[in-house]
């Protein structure tokens, strides 16, 4: 969980994002949102929608993620005596919140439910209120941020995850979230791939915050910080 050494990722991500909004404002790849959701929802017995609503959770940040995200942070800030964990949290709340809630605002894209006109386009008038930011997905986006930094509070309060765990709690949840999102149209599909580039774009910039090193004011901070890990890489 080292500081990324390159920006070309980032703006390869970044560069993704443009273009895949791009298509879509000019009305490419719409088709194919709509047969994925139609798809999905011809081929979503009752099992399996309860299945994949439950592991779609794993992408609430509200009543999932950003609590377990405080708690780890709490322990390990008491743990070390440090205020660091937590201004990793803060810092992470405050990032999704000016990024990925106004993007959506400002797509106003309906949401595959959308019974209005024009429902796969994105600055759509006519879809308002809830049902008119899908895009990016919220659920995606922070599903790829939250776990990357929870990865980080984890390792810092047990002592460190092996690479197969770190790998597998970052990749994981992320994708069965995407999965699980476009498979009971709660999004198009493209609205998960747009939440996966905005999410990956979040979670590198969180890593390259020099968060053991940060100054900070003396009465902020009692000791010096612990670890050199970073929430993402």
């Amino acid at each position: 969980m080292t500081r990324p050494r390159s920006w070309w990722p980032d703006l390869v991500f970044v560069g993704a994002f443009a273009l895949l909004t791009v298509l879509l404002a000019q009305g490419h790849l719409l088709g194919a949102d709509a047969a994925v959701a139609d798809w999905s929802d011809a081929h979503r017995p009752p099992v399996a929608y309860w299945i994949a609503r439950v592991l779609n959770s794993l992408g609430q940040g509200g009543w999932l993620l950003m609590p377990l995200a405080v708690l780890l942070a709490v322990l390990l800030a008491w743990r070390t005596r440090s205020v660091r964990p937590l201004l990793v949290f803060l810092a992470t709340g405050v990032l999704t919140y000016l990024t990925i809630g106004p993007a959506k605002i400002f797509f106003q894209r309906a949401a595959p439910a959308f019974t209005g006109p024009d429902r796969t386009i994105l600055f759509n008038d006519a879809a308002v209120g809830p049902l008119g930011m899908s895009y990016p997905s919220g659920h995606v986006a922070n599903a790829v941020v939250w776990y990357a930094v929870i990865a980080f509070l984890l390792a810092g309060l047990i002592g460190g995850l092996g690479r197969r765990a770190r790998l597998a709690l970052r990749i994981l949840p992320p994708v069965i979230v995407f999965g699980t999102t476009t498979y009971l149209s709660w999004h198009w599909i493209t609205d998960s791939i747009a939440g996966l580039f905005l999410g990956l774009v979040l979670a590198r910039l969180l890593a390259r915050v020099p968060w053991e090193t940060l100054p900070l004011p003396r009465w902020l901070e009692r000791r010096a910080p612990v670890g050199a890990s970073r929430p993402g890489s």
